[in-house]
């Protein structure tokens, strides 16, 4: 698989954001690459009984999902998360496979990108978020870039940990 690069095409803001939130997500998929559906399953850390690759990849997916359609768009919430489960979506990605989860997880990408495409930076979100404020598209983006690296460097280790592949 071919990476992509974290150097944009242009030099713009919206170029640069995207780029570097298209590089963060690429990198997930790149940490998966190889992993055995065994593996992607095993949950290493006593103190984090959900932290799976699979789980990872499952709750980056709707990560996305909440801050792109339910909080930006102000759609009804339709996640996997309950109010007494509200990490179901890391303790179900075991029950898919790996490539199932980075293909939807891809497939949702492209559609955000469209959606950002669409909407100037400056668009506050529909729904209140930290104490009663309306984020904008950028904020959105930072985030997403900030949480989907964070969780990279789960992954890194989680893998080293598994079968001792490390690399970007």
């Amino acid at each position: 698989m071919t990476r992509i690069s974290d150097t944009p095409s242009a030099w713009d803001e919206r170029t640069q954001l995207t780029t570097l939130l298209d590089y963060a997500r690429d990198t997930v998929r790149t940490k998966c690459e190889g992993l055995s559906e065994e593996n992607a399953r095993k949950a290493l850390l006593p103190g984090s009984p959900l932290m799976t690759m699979s789980g990872l990849v499952n709750h980056l997916r709707w990560v996305e999902y909440w801050w792109f359609q339910i909080v930006f768009l102000g759609e009804e919430d339709q996640g996997p998360w309950t109010e007494e489960d509200p990490d179901r979506e890391m303790r179900i990605a075991v029950d898919f496979p790996l490539a199932q989860l980075l293909d939807e997880y891809a497939e949702q990408s492209a559609r955000y990108r469209e959606l950002v495409a669409a909407n100037d930076l400056d668009t506050k979100a529909k729904r209140a978020v930290r104490g009663g404020t309306h984020v904008d598209l950028r904020w959105i983006l930072l985030h997403l870039t900030e949480e989907t690296a964070r969780h990279n460097g789960h992954l890194d280790i989680l893998r080293e940990m598994l079968d001792g592949a490390t690399g970007d």
